[in-house]
């Protein structure tokens, strides 16, 4: 069985928007380098430095399945149902859009994280299930269900905006030592999170 990990762009000050939703420099080392990674989706090109296209590649080719939020799909507009990552898309919502199943056919609306995750997990099969929504790895982590947190961590200070991470409702919470990849305009870092009764 694969791993539960997240992943975000964030800002070197914790956030992974700006108040209005806008990423601004954030998605800069997608487009910086002179390696193409492909994906499935006809809108948008991956074009990045030698470093960042392992890392990217990681992210991609091992999904089977990716867990977002309501407000990043509609942000989105589903992805067109062709997210980046070239997986089926989990989307947490208490209420799905009515022209769902015609709409987005490979997309599935759960009501709630650990069913969100429990769904993706069946989907992915061996494969990993990759959290991409700020929100839902905050509740992701309080209830355990996380293996690994990856941040691809820009050069940019928002000063406000859409945290990565806040309170964890658990309390603290002990990451490994990271796994770091300096790309161009990203550094990319993986930690392995810890179980409850884990020490140092």
């Amino acid at each position: 069985m694969g791993k539960v990990f997240t992943h975000m762009t964030m800002s070197l000050d914790g956030y992974v928007a700006d108040p209005e939703d806008g990423i601004g420099e954030l998605f800069e080392w997608y487009e910086t380098g002179e390696v193409s990674v492909p994906n499935p989706n006809e809108t948008v090109s991956f074009q990045v430095d030698r470093a960042s296209e392992q890392v990217l590649r990681e992210l991609t080719e091992n999904c089977g399945a990716l867990v977002a939020g309501r407000r990043l799909f509609d942000i989105a507009e589903g992805w067109g149902d062709k997210h980046p990552a070239g997986a089926p898309v989990v989307v947490v919502t208490h209420r799905p859009p009515e022209d769902a199943a015609t709409k987005w056919p490979t997309t599935t609306f759960v009501d709630g994280v650990e069913a969100a995750i429990t769904r993706a997990r069946e989907i992915a099969g061996d494969k990993d299930v990759t959290i991409a929504s700020a929100a839902i790895t905050q509740q992701a982590l309080d209830l355990g269900l996380v293996d690994e947190v990856c941040v691809s961590l820009v050069p940019v200070l928002f000063g406000e905006g859409v945290p990565y991470f806040a309170k964890l409702a658990r309390g603290h919470l002990l990451l490994d030592d990271p796994t770091v990849v300096q790309g161009r305009r990203a550094l990319h870092l993986r930690y392995g999170v810890r179980g409850p009764d884990a020490s140092s």
